[in-house]
C-alpha cells in the first residue's frame, strides 16, 4: 500500500487555513510544504508558457506530483475529435513537469455520450504519445456500463471516481483500477459545500482500501478544499 496524495484542486491558501502554512515562499511553495500533490485546473481554460511550468517543478520538493487537467479545447470543443495537434501542444506544456508529472486529467462534458468510434481512437492515440497515468471523468450515463469500463481498462485508463456522483457507478473508480483517482467536488452543493467530519471519515477508510490513490477536493469557491483536505490528511496518516 503507497500512502494516499492528498490535495486540492489548485493551490490559494485560504486566510481561515494560512496558519497550517509556512509564512515564507509563493503560494505554491508554502503549499507544497505541507500537500504532497495539486490539480493544475488552470491549464483547462489557456495554455501556459513552457517558463511557467518549469517554474512550477522547481517549486516543490522532489516528492511533490502535479495533475494536469487537459484543455476543455480538447475535451468541449472538438469533443474528442480531430484534436491531435492540440493534445500534442498540450503534452509538449506539460513535458515541463518533468517526473513531477503525475497525472493527466480529462474532465468531459455532461453532454458528451460514449461513442466507441470516437472515445477509443482518441484514448489510442493519446496512450501512443503518453505512458503516464490518465484519469478521465465523464459525467454522462453511457459512460458508466461494463463494457465501457472494459474497453478503458484495456487501454490502461482510470475512470475517475467522484463525488457527488451523477450516476451510482460514478462514485466508484472504474477503468484502470490499479492506480484511484478521487475527486470531491463539494456535497450536496458542488463547488460550495464543505464536507462534515462523518463524510471525512468515511472517505479516509475507502482510500485506504485502494493500493495507490489520489484524493483531489475541488469545492473551492468558499475556500472548504483547503480544510477539507487538511483534516482528510490527518485521518489518513
Amino acid at each position: 500500500m503507497t500512502p494516499p496524495r492528498i490535495g486540492c484542486a489548485g493551490w490559494s491558501i485560504p486566510r481561515a487555513q494560512a496558519g497550517a502554512f509556512p509564512a515564507e515562499g509563493s503560494t505554491l511553495e508554502r503549499y507544497a510544504q505541507v500537500f504532497d500533490s495539486v490539480e493544475i485546473n488552470s491549464s483547462f481554460y489557456r495554455p501556459h508558457r513552457p517558463a511557467t511550468w518549469r517554474r512550477w517543478a522547481g517549486s516543490v520538493p522532489a516528492d511533490f506530483r502535479f495533475a494536469a487537467k487537459m484543455p476543455k479545447a480538447i475535451s468541449h470543443a472538438c469533443r474528442l475529435r480531430a484534436c491531435d495537434g492540440l493534445v500534442d501542444a498540450f503534452l509538449d506544456q506539460v513535458g515541463e513537469l518533468a517526473d513531477k508529472l503525475e497525472w493527466l486529467l480529462l474532465q468531459l462534458p455532461p453532454s458528451l455520450a460514449f461513442d466507441a468510434a470516437v472515445a477509443l481512437p482518441f484514448f489510442e492515440r493519446l496512450r501512443e504519445r503518453h505512458g503516464g497515468p490518465v484519469a478521465c471523468e465523464p459525467r454522462h450515463a453511457s459512460w458508466f456500463d461494463a463494457e465501457v469500463d472494459r474497453a478503458l481498462r484495456g487501454l490502461g485508463i482510470s475512470r475517475v471516481a467522484a463525488d457527488p456522483a451523477r450516476v451510482p457507478r460514478a462514485a466508484l473508480p472504474g477503468g484502470d483500477r490499479s492506480r484511484v483517482y478521487l475527486r470531491l467536488h463539494g456535497s450536496p452543493r458542488m463547488y460550495y459545500d464543505a464536507y462534515p467530519p462523518a463524510a471525512l471519515e468515511r472517505i479516509a477508510r475507502r482510500l485506504c482500501r485502494w493500493p495507490t490513490a489520489w484524493c483531489i477536493f475541488d469545492n473551492t469557491t468558499l475556500g472548504h478544499a483547503t480544510a477539507n483536505a487538511l483534516a482528510l490528511q490527518e485521518l489518513a496518516t
